[in-house]
């Protein structure tokens, strides 16, 4: 049997310089964190030495793989030569759709343990299961998404990744201590909305209007503009600067694609504001999922009443990234 473990993300500053349609034409970049809110899958021997069984929300078992619904099982499984007779499940934290990365945390960890099945081990890096998950979802599913997710996942921690016109991608981690992160993550909270959405026809549309409109690119670019500050004021472990460079962040994310917010986000948006918080965003493409803010620890309790129509979704922030945690 073996297991991986994968980390969802949080996105702060930049979303949305990571698809091709910004980065190919000017160098996008994104600061995010890592959290302790993870996807597994296991894989083990299927007792049908002739069958591939895929279990997530819905069970599979076929005897060809372009039978298998499930799409990045069905690539990957390809790709790899993954041969009949094994059983490969998945079980996540948190609900698909919701603005965490969820599908790139899957792929990245689903190729790590498969890569794991393989006896593949020397070639795993960080990097690799991040390129190889990217060219997976972007280029055989042709899904219209970025570059952040897989990285984030794969890498784990608080990063500012960088997306060049090649098609390079920078990491560099911000190297907060231990305490420091601790304190950062203390004045951040997070509330789950209840919608699950799919974020391709945010996304569609984004990169349509980023390619043609200059309006769009221009806010990608204030967007872009906000990493390195930010990254500066949290390395000097300012962090009352996160709640205005959040804000700023969302004003710009909402003027890329309609249905980003909605009626109901903007009133929690704007009760958080009235009760503690100093800014935050909708994490994702948008729609719905999860709602983000910068709050002092002292006026948490009083954010907790003002959102009680939402459920407050506890977390904090890890270095690992992907991993494998049994491999017998």
């Amino acid at each position: 049997m073996i297991l991986s473990r994968t980390p969802f993300r949080v996105s702060f500053v930049g979303g949305g310089s990571d698809l091709p349609a910004f980065y190919e034409q000017s160098p996008g970049a994104v600061l995010s964190t890592s959290i302790n809110r993870y996807m597994y899958i296991q894989s083990h021997a299927f007792f049908e030495e002739s069958l591939w069984r895929v279990k997530y929300a819905q069970t599979e078992t076929v005897q060809s793989l372009p039978d298998l619904q499930h799409p990045i099982f069905r690539t990957v499984f390809q790709k790899w030569a993954i041969d009949k007779g094994i059983e490969v499940s998945s079980i996540a934290d948190v609900p698909s759709g919701t603005g965490l990365g969820s599908s790139s945390s899957f792929t990245v960890g689903l190729l790590h343990n498969m890569l794991i099945h393989k006896g593949l081990n020397s070639i795993i890096t960080k990097d690799f299961l991040a390129q190889q998950a990217c060219e997976v979802e972007l280029i055989d599913l042709k899904e219209p998404i970025g570059k952040q997710d897989q990285y984030a996942a794969a890498h784990g921690g608080l990063n500012i990744f960088r997306f060049l016109s090649d098609g390079q991608v920078i990491t560099e981690p911000l190297g907060l201590s231990a305490d420091a992160l601790t304190d950062l993550s203390s004045h951040l909270v997070m509330y789950y909305t209840g919608d699950q959405r799919s974020a391709s026809a945010i996304l569609s549309e984004q990169s349509a209007k980023t390619a043609t409109e200059a309006d769009k690119k221009n806010a990608l670019h204030t967007m872009v503009s906000l990493v390195d500050p930010l990254a500066d004021a949290l390395r000097a472990e300012n962090w009352t600067e996160m709640g205005r460079f959040l804000h700023e962040n969302w004003l710009l994310k909402q003027s890329l694609a309609n249905g980003i917010s909605t009626a109901f986000i903007q009133q929690l948006y704007t009760t958080a504001l009235r009760n503690g918080a100093t800014g935050g965003k909708l994490l994702g493409a948008g729609g719905g999922g999860f709602l983000l803010f910068f709050c002092p620890p002292s006026e948490q309790d009083r954010l907790d009443m003002a959102l009680h129509a939402v459920r407050k979704f506890p977390f904090s922030f890890e270095s690992e990234g992907s991993k494998v945690l049994y491999a017998d």
